[in-house]
């Protein structure tokens, strides 16, 4: 019979397992010993126990220490851990240091699914299981104390990690105690960084070092990020590394012409300021682009799919190899710290899913490194961790150069610019920007309303989190995957959707009902397609509930489109029966042609103005009445006069004989600029991407074979719907390309809704649609983009503040993540004029001419780009013949301050936007008022304007709370500091007691401590008390400088 060892192993059935001391490490390794053995030496053992107490003395030669695999078993709990920087190999004086650090890189999905990825299942796709990977690394460390591993994603560790037994789980937690076995970055992912939010950034951090903290202690707080893959580096993903309390960066992907420039100037590792105008040293970060991407030097893979020789170092034999060997790693080590600054350097030894036979790549890694040592004095090579060889840089007393920029956009090589990412996938970014709406509303709610584990709403909630988790991945929201791969992570939100949204229905009925009972509880439903006018309950029934949710911390109001069937409604809300004025504004074609909208009986969007108390809802009675709808009055072209669309604030001017925009006007402010507004599209470049003018356009790269795209159409035709609340101008430009220009009453910004696909591909070409506002702002070269949704940087055209370009193309060389929103200027006359447009989810644009601002919405291609992938990016969508996408874009134009101001505020509550339910019930308004509450806010007082409620959520028995000020210093009125006072903030709860952590979650602030460097501009302050500055006594006082987040673990008591 089988039986498991104490290695979590099957050992042989006529052996017994016993743990053996390798007298060098105090992880316990099996050894096997056949029953008569174990008698023998349980007998010897009873002699000698039997003699210690009868007072007989022992031979003198007698050791304990014989003894040792017995007494270690019981000691490895109490061993001191020897982690972090203590555990670092700090190399020699006076020689070439070289850090030898094995590792893995395991994409979280790209080519097939995290699941397929972890077994190794599909292996003629990718021959990689991450399973295999880790089983053969902890083997390999467990046999030699000398070896040492990093490790990174943690949405496959813990996949790893839940399937082991507890022996196993013990030697893994012992390896990381001596620094061992270290853990990088610790995310759920290594995430992208172009594409995602900071929230969700966050959110896949915390996630993942909470699964460390609560497996390993601190021994696996990762000290050092680790950004190997992705395509491009955002500023604000430093600030946030630096908040989350990381000493360090390292990455491997660097633009061709800046690391020649590094290179030639040996600043390839530098400090980056991740927040030079706001957070300060704060934000700081020391920052390394390695030197040879994230793989070994030429000749030096050994792992199982490598083709490079071995060291063969028997000369009995043929082929020895081991001069040649030696020699060419003296040579790639003297040649690389040739460029770099210190005797230390970082040699990457691993590559994707690498390890997978681990004995074989470090039996000759230990080959090597002995012969090298042994064979000259110069160069010193050992094993380490990207923390050991920071920890090292910090030693070596030197003053680093600063960056303030950010590592936008990346290329390759001539014609390789990685920009096409930006938008790939248009729709999956849309779905995970929503996704991530609809988790942080969930999390808020469970705490809310205190579920507690009766509701298993935990559980529920992590199905989420993970899926969000694995979606921030570098090939994931990215849209760099495989289609197959692309519909698995959206299937993972979906379930993980579904739970949130039970999780959601749970939370409604408690905090609605007065007299809660499970026979009473509401079923509240969720309408995943609103955005295509489809939502079957409130399409099919002529009286319905819909409760709305407001995540954000201050009120709000919203403009809702539900989709009916009926000409006129009516709605009531508040305990009073208040009616809330409506418009019934008839379906478009264009949306009935949506393949989503398809066994879809609507016929109008119902529209109404929601005002929903801070942290909180208002519930909404909706029921059908007589009455008409709006009319559509279709326009002619030619006509004599032009189309006006304006309210009180705000009109835009539709050419008579184009169709198009023709100018816009804020009343409000009295600024009036012409502008047009049209769809174009470039044609994606072919090629077989055998050298860099054959490059073609794909999943990563943007290339369009023309500098100057093709306008869809030079006009387009006009509906107008004019009404009390909402009017509209609908526009079709083509048979895949329309629009709705919509501007509701009160608003001072125009929305802009577009609909594109599917995009023709019958002529064998594939196309990449951008829309263009074209204005006459002198914007001198100039515009500007958000960063992951937080500050604001300034892109120049053909220029990088740090190195001189060389631009091979004008318009992908000029292109940028647009996370959520881009703006221009009159930056030559006084005017102080800014036009602002908002975006739904993560796109890539720029300003390729003066005065114009161009924003990438969907791309179909029929080339694949030579970068991985192997499929061209050509999306058929549920139809079969193609993906229809469909988004929104918010348009303001007015001066620096207000335009501030709006956008911040806007920003967040397209990013936040209210959470709509829907239930039936044969109560009446009255009836429902008596058993239901109505209106209820979370919060007994709002916040400030400026601070936002980034974090509420269980976090063990307590929560963790984050609170931001999302406004940059001076850029608007009233944005800069602000305090907020949080022991009675929250209507449900008292805060009893709290501590500060890190932005990560995964450390006090009080016990932060982290390396100080020297700059050439001065040196870094005490970061630590720099920003540990609360009040630890009621009632709590919290403030808050501009871009400021702070992190509380809070005691909750309810009332």
């Amino acid at each position: 019979m089988e039986r498991v060892d104490c290695c979590g192993i099957r050992s042989p059935p006529d052996k017994i397992p016993i743990y053996k001391d390798t007298r060098k490490t105090t992880v316990a390794s099996c050894i096997y010993l056949s029953s008569q053995t174990m008698e023998l030496f349980a007998v010897g053992l009873t002699i000698i126990l039997q003699g210690v107490l009868l007072g007989l003395a022992l031979p003198a030669d007698f050791r304990f220490t014989q003894f040792d695999f017995l007494r270690n078993d019981l000691d490895q709990q109490d061993q001191p851990s020897k982690c972090g920087y203590e555990s670092c190999n700090l190399g020699k004086p006076d020689v070439l240091n070289v850090h030898l650090v094995p590792h893995t890189h395991d994409d979280v999905g790209w080519l097939k699914t995290v699941d397929q990825y972890y077994y190794g299942a599909k292996g003629t796709i990718y021959r990689a299981g991450v399973q295999y990977v880790l089983d053969s690394v902890i083997d390999a460390l467990v046999n030699d104390p000398s070896k040492r591993f990093i490790y990174v994603e943690i949405a496959f560790f813990s996949r790893w990690w839940n399937q082991q037994h507890d022996s196993k789980r013990h030697i893994v937690k012992q390896l990381v105690n001596e620094g061992r076995l270290e853990f990088i970055l610790g995310g759920w992912c290594m995430n992208d960084e172009a594409a995602t939010h900071y929230n969700a950034i966050i959110d896949q951090h915390t996630l993942g070092f909470k699964f460390l903290k609560d497996n390993f202690g601190d021994c696996a707080r990762p000290r050092v990020a680790w950004q190997i893959d992705p395509f491009g580096h955002s500023r604000e993903q430093a600030s946030l590394f630096a908040q989350m309390g990381f000493d360090g960066l390292f990455f491997g992907r660097l633009d061709y012409q800046d690391k020649a420039w590094r290179l030639n100037n040996r600043t390839m590792e530098h400090m980056w300021r991740g927040s030079p105008d706001n957070l300060g040293d704060a934000a700081n970060l020391f920052t390394g682009a390695l030197y040879n991407g994230y793989g070994p030097p030429g000749g030096f893979c050994w792992d199982a799919g490598c083709g490079d020789d071995p060291v063969m170092d028997d000369r009995r034999l043929h082929d020895y190899n081991v001069d040649e060997k030696v020699a060419a790693f003296v040579k790639a080590a003297t040649d690389q710290a040739s460029q770099y600054t210190t005797n230390h350097i970082i040699m990457t030894f691993g590559g994707d899913f690498a390890y997978s036979a681990a004995p074989m790549y470090f039996k000759n890694i230990d080959k090597m490194m002995a012969l090298v040592n042994g064979r000259q004095k110069e160069v010193n090579v050992f094993y380490s961790t990207p923390s050991c060889y920071l920890y090292s840089l910090n030693k070596a007393g030197k003053k680093w150069t600063t960056k303030e920029d950010d590592f936008f956009p990346y290329a390759h090589r001539n014609n390789s610019f990685w920009t096409g990412y930006f938008t790939s996938r248009a729709a999956f970014k849309g779905m995970v920007r929503d996704t991530n709406n609809l988790l942080q509303a969930c999390k808020q709610l469970d705490i809310l309303a205190n579920l507690g584990p009766e509701h298993s709403s935990s559980y529920k909630i992590d199905v989420l989190k993970r899926a969000m988790g694995v979606s921030q991945h570098h090939d994931a929201v990215s849209g760099t995957e495989k289609q197959a791969v692309a519909y698995d992570y959206a299937e993972r939100l979906a379930n993980g959707s579904a739970e949130c949204q039970e999780v959601i229905n749970i939370a409604l009925n408690k905090l609605q009902d007065k007299a809660p009972s499970i026979a009473a509880a509401l079923e509240w439903k969720f309408c995943n397609y609103l955005n295509v006018s489809k939502c079957g309950l409130t399409e099919n029934n002529t009286a319905f509930y819909m409760t709305v949710y407001n995540p954000l911390g201050r009120p709000v109001d919203k403009w809702l489109r539900l989709p009916v069937r009926g000409k006129a409604y009516t709605i009531y809300t508040g305990p009073n029966g208040e009616l809330v004025p409506n418009q019934v504004v008839p379906l478009s074609k264009e949306t009935k042609m949506v393949p989503d909208h398809n066994n879809s009986r609507a016929t109008a969007d119902l529209v109404f103005k929601a005002s929903l108390p801070a942290l909180g809802f208002n519930t909404y009675y909706i029921s059908q009445s007589s009455g008409r709808r709006t009319a559509v009055r279709k326009v002619r072209q030619n006509r004599n006069s032009d189309v006006t669309l304006k309210n009180e604030r705000v009109s835009v001017v539709f050419d008579s004989m184009t169709g198009l925009v023709k100018e816009m006007t804020n009343t409000d402010k009295g600024i009036s600029i012409p502008l047009s507004q049209n769809f174009f599209y470039y044609i994606g470049h072919d090629g077989d991407n055998s050298k860099p003018e054959k490059q073609a356009s794909g999943a990563y790269i943007f290339r369009p074979n023309e500098t100057n795209p093709y306008p869809i159409n030079t006009s387009a035709t006009l509906e107008i719907v004019n009404g009390e609340l909402v009017n509209e101008v609908r526009q079709v430009f083509s048979n895949y390309t329309s629009q709705v220009v919509r501007l509701y009453a009160g608003s001072p910004y125009v929305e802009f809704e577009w609909t594109v696909g599917p995009i023709p591909i019958g002529d064998n070409k594939g196309r990449e649609v951008i829309t263009r506002y074209m204005t006459k702002l002198a914007s001198d070269n100039k515009f500007y983009t958000d960063a992951n949704g937080r500050e604001i940087l300034q892109r120049v055209r053909n220029y990088r503040p740090t190195w001189k370009l060389n631009q091979t193309e004008p318009v992908a060389g000029n292109y940028y993540p647009i996370n959520s929103r881009a703006f221009i200027r009159d930056e030559v006359a006084n005017s102080d004029i800014q036009f602002t447009v908002l975006n739904d989810r993560s796109q890539g644009g720029g300003s390729i001419q003066d005065g114009n601002l161009e924003i990438m919405l969907h791309r179909r291609l029929l080339h694949d780009d030579s970068l991985g992938v192997g499929e061209p990016l050509n999306e058929t969508g549920v139809a079969g013949n193609g993906l229809v996408v469909r988004g929104k874009h918010y348009v303001y134009l007015g001066d620096k301050s207000s335009s501030a101001k709006l956008h911040r505020d806007l920003g967040e509550e397209i990013f936040m936007a209210p959470i709509t339910a829907f239930t039936t019930s044969k109560l009446t308004p009255e009836e429902w008022a008596e058993k239901h509450t109505i209106t209820w806010s979370g919060v007994r007082s709002a916040l400030p304007s400026n601070v936002h409620l980034l974090t509420l959520e269980q976090w063990n028995d307590k929560a963790l709370l984050r609170l931001e000020n999302f406004y940059e210093k001076t850029e608007a009125e009233g944005s800069g500091e602000k305090e907020v006072q949080i022991q009675d903030l929250f209507a449900p709860f008292r805060i009893t007691s709290m501590v500060e952590l890190n932005l990560g979650g995964n450390q006090p602030l009080s016990q932060a401590s982290k390396l100080q460097w020297e700059t050439e501009d001065g040196q870094q302050g005490d970061v630590a008390n720099e920003i540990n500055d609360f009040e630890h006594h009621a009632p709590f006082s919290v403030k808050l400088t501009p871009m400021q987040i702070r992190t509380f673990e809070v005691t909750l008591s309810y009332t």
